[in-house]
């Protein structure tokens, strides 16, 4: 169905608020509600928690229900304020979940959706959080009419429900083309630093294009991919996990790959490196201000200063580049600066149409990884 036709149904049920976190299977919808929606009425969210905190304020503010969209995923980050603020045992909080349903049984998918896409109806279950599915081929007055009842049970009696989208609800919704801010182009960074590594450097990427363009680059090369941890799942969390290497691997730089949505998703994890200050972590934002890898829509981090972010939180070396003779000069002399280390790389938004995935499993990723690390490559 056209986008327009589905927030048309919830404005008629008295839904006109919208915040979340970006997901591919809405990508289609948040582009109209990024074009047509107004500022005040639309937030984007740093995480699914915040996002409840958000509509939980607008409904205090307004008595109105809120519209909270998310990819099925962000339910874990949005269990607390689903249970211990919105629930009808505690504050009791109208609002309505739209969230895309990844993993869904039978349907081929990522390994990270999997899991939570088998268990997502019992998730929601269990959160006692009733539910809609909206499916591809619904007419117009189906979906009206599941959008009402599930709106009208969160008002009548102070809960959260939600909608479940399917793949393949929405319509493709074009926006404008946004204009190219930067020079440099994220996987020609991602080449940049590759070259730029010492021997027996570590490697953790965040979720997303970032680790398979970081995948594509090794393989191009002919090189393996023991030397990197490619988090495929568990957004925002690349640099902790870099950090727990780091401190186990003194003897080792650990080189973390980034991205501007995942970092402020945990910004948290900027203050825990900074204080736990350990000098062989090198922490590398590719921001394109952007969630590209679901949809492109535009990041918190067009206003946020992600470098001052890192300096107020204790790294001892911060650094922000946006052209490629500054980024060489940054990767020459990263390895030595005082650490821990932050790089800020700004890139366009922009990635090739034929970008493959890892062919290998998560797991065999873990095994020649941790092969490496323990010694046996």
């Amino acid at each position: 169905m056209h986008p327009k036709l589905f927030i048309d149904s919830l404005r008629t049920s008295g839904v006109s608020f919208f915040t979340g976190v970006p997901d591919s299977l809405l990508k289609d919808l948040l582009a109209y509600i990024e074009e047509t929606v107004p500022k005040k009425q639309h937030i984007t969210a740093a995480n699914e928690g915040g996002a409840i905190g958000i509509a939980a304020g607008y409904h205090l503010a307004t008595s109105s229900v809120p519209a909270v969209y998310m990819q099925n995923s962000g339910l874990g980050n949005a269990v607390n304020p689903l249970t211990s603020l919105a629930d009808k045992e505690v504050y009791a909080i109208p609002m309505l979940l739209i969230i895309g349903w990844r993993g869904e049984p039978g349907v081929k998918d990522e390994p990270q959706h999997i899991k939570q896409g088998r268990i997502t109806p019992s998730l929601l279950e269990v959160l006692e959080i009733p539910h809609a599915i909206i499916e591809p081929g619904m007419d117009a007055l189906t979906v009206e009419k599941e959008i009402t009842r599930m709106v009208a049970l969160a008002k009548e009696q102070g809960r959260p429900a939600a909608l479940l989208v399917r793949s393949g609800v929405f319509e493709a919704y074009k926006t404008a083309a946004r204009p190219a801010r930067y020079p440099l182009g994220r996987e020609e960074s991602i080449e940049m630093i590759i070259d730029s590594l010492a021997p027996q450097t570590i490697v953790v990427s965040t979720t997303g294009k970032i680790s398979r363009e970081l995948y594509e680059s090794r393989k191009k090369r002919g090189e393996g991919t023991e030397k990197d941890f490619l988090t495929v799942g568990s957004m925002g969390h690349a640099s902790q996990i870099a950090l727990g290497i780091a401190q186990q691997k003194p003897d080792r730089l650990v080189y973390c790959l980034d991205g501007d949505g995942a970092t402020l998703m945990q910004l948290g994890g900027l203050a825990t490196v900074g204080w736990v200050k350990p000098p062989n972590f090198r922490h590398i934002v590719l921001n394109n201000l952007a969630h590209e890898s679901v949809g492109g829509q535009p990041s918190a981090a067009a206003t946020a200063d992600l470098a001052a972010a890192a300096r107020a939180c204790g790294y001892a070396s911060v650094l922000a580049v946006e052209t490629k003779a500054d980024l060489e000069e940054a990767l020459r002399t990263l390895p030595t600066v005082p650490a821990p280390a932050f790089l800020e790389v700004k890139v366009n938004l922009e990635s090739r149409t034929d970008l493959g995935r890892p062919k290998e499993t998560p797991q065999e990723n873990k095994k020649g990884f941790m092969d490496y690390l323990h010694g046996s490559n």
